[in-house]
């Protein structure tokens, strides 16, 4: 039988991982819009109007549900770790009222965006949607920023058990923010990208007779895909770097590098916990050292420099890590192909995207994951934080809340997820897709006024 713990931090985690997608979608797809529709402005090709306001469908739904399962997260926040609460309130108090701000210009200029297409001039509309993609992203940041003081905690001190001296500045702003900050926002620029690139991918190579109109998303998608994936990697590494210097037993985990001395570069593999030793791993004599430190017999802090009470489950760490790091290596492999055949067809020496079956084959199978990466990559930041909350500073065992009977709240929360599941599915599918592609006539091509 589970704990009151064991069910806070599971309903804590289903929430995350539910409101995140949602989270992403928020930054990337106002940027897809509006991508879209400054295409339309530059060209007036109609097909490209056509995409901005489906993608702004889209957006509007996804931000809906995104507001509940938020909302209910920030409920989750006080009514499960009301100690957190009390101590880290006032100190990350500023990250959450910006993010509030920016949430709210986010819904007041997307109400613009959606409803007011015959009412201002074509430019003004666009940037309407550029004040939504940016407030989106800003609204990510500063979530991100609260998130990071929990790895990095700065801008206060601790008398007595008391946070006194708070330094909100100091706080949001703290020493492990900028490079989760960049490694998040690529992060959703990479998985809408590539999530909205497969849909389409997939109906170019179902054969759709509107095939212009579908070959215009994906060169879309490609502005702002293709190149967040190309640069994930080096924001990954920017992040490892902080990660290894601020919380060195979350770095030993997720590389998997279970004894302190000169760290070998482990690819894949089991570690046992209790033998702290890997089972099926590949690993790299001295790699590990050398990308961090550019020597390959610098010592590197292993989990075994603290007790067994104080380490993070290596096994969910671990693998999480190498499955987000495979799915950025997949990504960036496959922005490379996709430059390559740019470069190729512009010679002269390839051939045009929907005859590419090949490559459209990959692009509809790499389309989950980015999505798959941030999921995976938010366990390593959350669970290789433990077994503190806030890191150095206050467990997760003395922060959840002395009420009883969490297994049945987590039974509700998960039935409500659920039902928001459904929704979305349900409401993407009668106001995008069947709504989409069969309303837009053949041979669309020309000018259009904004309807």
């Amino acid at each position: 039988m589970m704990s009151d713990l064991e069910f806070a931090r599971a309903q804590m985690a289903m929430s995350l991982a539910f409101h995140i997608v949602f989270a992403v979608v928020g930054i990337g797809m106002p940027a897809l819009m509006v991508i879209a529709e400054w295409r339309w402005l530059r060209t007036r090709d109609a097909m490209y109007l056509e995409l901005a306001k489906r993608w702004a469908k889209g957006t509007a739904i996804l931000f809906a549900v995104g507001a509940v399962s938020g909302t209910v997260l920030s409920f989750e926040l006080g009514l499960l770790w009301p100690t957190f609460m009390e101590h880290a309130g006032a100190v990350i108090g500023m990250p959450f009222s910006l993010e509030g701000f920016a949430f709210f210009t986010e819904a007041i200029f997307l109400g613009i965006y959606l409803y007011a297409w015959q009412r201002i001039p074509p430019k003004a509309h666009w940037w309407a949607g550029v004040v939504v993609a940016v407030s989106g992203a800003l609204s990510g940041a500063f979530v991100v920023c609260a998130n990071a003081w929990m790895n990095a905690p700065e801008g206060f001190a601790m008398v007595d058990g008391v946070v006194t001296n708070v330094d909100p500045i100091d706080a949001m702003f703290n020493a492990a923010a900028p490079s989760q900050v960049l490694h998040m926002t690529l992060a959703a620029y990479a998985a809408c990208g590539f999530a909205a690139a497969g849909v389409h991918a997939y109906a170019l190579r179902r054969g759709t007779p509107h095939r212009a109109f579908q070959r215009a998303r994906p060169q879309t998608r490609s502005r702002m895909g293709l190149p967040a994936a190309v640069l994930q990697p080096l924001s990954g590494d920017i992040s490892a770097r902080s990660v290894a210097e601020r919380q060195p037993v979350k770095f030993a985990a997720m590389e998997g590098h279970l004894h302190t001395g000169p760290a070998n570069f482990v690819i894949g593999g089991w570690p046992d916990e209790a033998t702290l030793t890997h089972r099926g791993a590949l690993e790299v004599p001295g790699a590990l050292s050398f990308m961090t430190t550019g020597s390959t017999k610098t010592v590197i802090p292993g989990v075994d420099q603290v007790p067994a009470e104080d380490r993070p489950p290596l096994a969910i760490v671990h693998t999480a890590f190498q499955i987000m790091i495979g799915c950025g290596m997949l990504m960036m492999a496959l922005a490379a192909w996709g430059a390559w055949r740019t470069w190729r067809r512009r010679r002269g020496q390839g051939t045009a995207l929907p005859d590419d079956r090949a490559f459209l084959l990959a692009v509809i199978l790499a389309s989950p994951l980015g999505f798959v990466a941030v999921e995976a990559g938010w366990t390593v930041t959350e669970v290789g934080r433990q077994p503190w909350i806030v890191h150095g500073i206050l467990r997760t065992a003395d922060a959840v809340t002395p009420m009883p009977g969490l297994g049945v709240t987590f039974a509700l929360f998960t039935a409500l997820y659920l039902g928001l599941a459904v929704a979305v599915v349900f409401l993407l599918r009668r106001q995008i897709l069947k709504t989409g592609i069969r309303q837009l006539p053949l041979g669309l091509t020309g000018e259009m006024p904004i309807p």
